[in-house]
């Protein structure tokens, strides 16, 4: 077999996949043009149907219809045209991915779903307004972060900050940090590393799209994760990725609420029925200011129970945003 008979095989895989579907054929005629249009490979009629079988006996979904003059379609596709379109919009949507980036993204999630369904699904999709980052370097950082994770590896980096004439400027006067990444987390439309802060001497976080340039990889092994370390539980208390004390808390939220604290905790959370239209939740959380903001949020139909520190911690800053009014 020489060489225009191996690529010509590949070459109308190609080609079905890209300019057909359920409802689209080419014909063998049309099929013998663009190879020799725009590969400049002669082929027959013939060649072109046992061409086609070899790539259906290879696993391909590759549909002859019979007639005078054959007809041919890709029909196998991975992702239907709900599936493609619920990426596309997750891509666009997301404030962790740069508006040029976003676009350039779905552009290839739509091909998934073929040429014809692309379209339909382009019309219907659109930005959703959401203030987008800046840094263009984000997959680049992203990619260094989990490289490291791989290789268990120490990173060092700088954070970068907006300053008041809404330029980002390194923060704290361009100190390095040195990070041991445990893993990268989506949580609230932003990418964090998650892993051991020796600035803090414990488990913290760091958005990525705030991480200044890609990060550097150290020689020295990252610290271990403590014994029990589980991401998903650091994850679901956190509130937003902020960093604070960790404090097991017990929490008296109304029956109606009992979606939204699964949302929250995740459906593992110890919650106890009661009598008065409450039920109590215990869990740990991290006690800052992203979990005193979800706990306002609901309009006192979740209340502080314990312990107390926490419970005057949440009053104080209750008191102190009244005082600006």
């Amino acid at each position: 077999m020489d060489r225009d008979d191996k690529l010509r095989v590949l070459y109308l895989l190609r080609i079905l996949e890209e300019r057909t579907d359920e409802d689209h054929t080419l014909s063998t005629p049309e099929i013998c043009s663009i190879l020799k249009e725009e590969y400049g490979i002669e082929t027959f009629r013939t060649t072109v149907a046992s061409d086609a079988e070899a790539i259906r006996n290879a696993g391909f979904g590759i549909q002859t219809v019979r007639s005078r003059q054959n007809r041919y379609n890709f029909i196998d596709r991975d992702f239907d045209v709900p599936e493609v379109k619920i990426l596309a919009d997750a891509v666009l949507s997301s404030k962790f991915i740069t508006k040029a980036k976003s676009e350039a993204l779905a552009e290839k999630i739509l091909r998934l779903a073929g040429p014809y369904r692309a379209g339909e699904i382009r019309r219907n999709l659109m930005m959703d307004g959401r203030i987008k980052p800046e840094n263009e370097k984000v997959f680049y950082i992203a990619d260094a972060v989990n490289e490291a994770i791989n290789l268990k590896r120490k990173i060092s980096f700088q954070m970068a900050e907006y300053n008041l004439k809404k330029r980002r400027v390194l923060k704290n006067g361009g100190e390095k940090y040195v990070f041991s990444p445990y893993a990268l987390v989506w949580d609230g439309d932003y990418y964090y590393a998650v892993g051991y802060s020796e600035k803090h001497g414990s488990i913290g976080s760091h958005r990525v799209d705030r991480i200044y340039r890609t990060p550097e990889i150290l020689d020295e092994e990252a610290v271990a994760p403590p014994p029990g370390f589980n991401v998903n539980r650091y994850v679901s208390t956190m509130f937003r990725m902020y960093d604070a004390e960790r404090k097991e808390v017990e929490l008296l939220a109304d029956d109606g609420l009992i979606e939204a604290v699964i949302d929250r905790f995740g459906r593992d959370v110890r919650i106890t029925p009661r009598t008065d239209g409450r039920f109590s939740v215990k869990t740990e959380v991290a006690a800052g200011p992203g979990f005193y903001g979800w706990v306002f949020g609901t309009c006192g139909r979740v209340t502080i129970a314990g312990p107390e520190d926490v419970k005057k911690a949440y009053a104080k800053l209750v008191r102190k945003a009244g005082e600006t009014l």
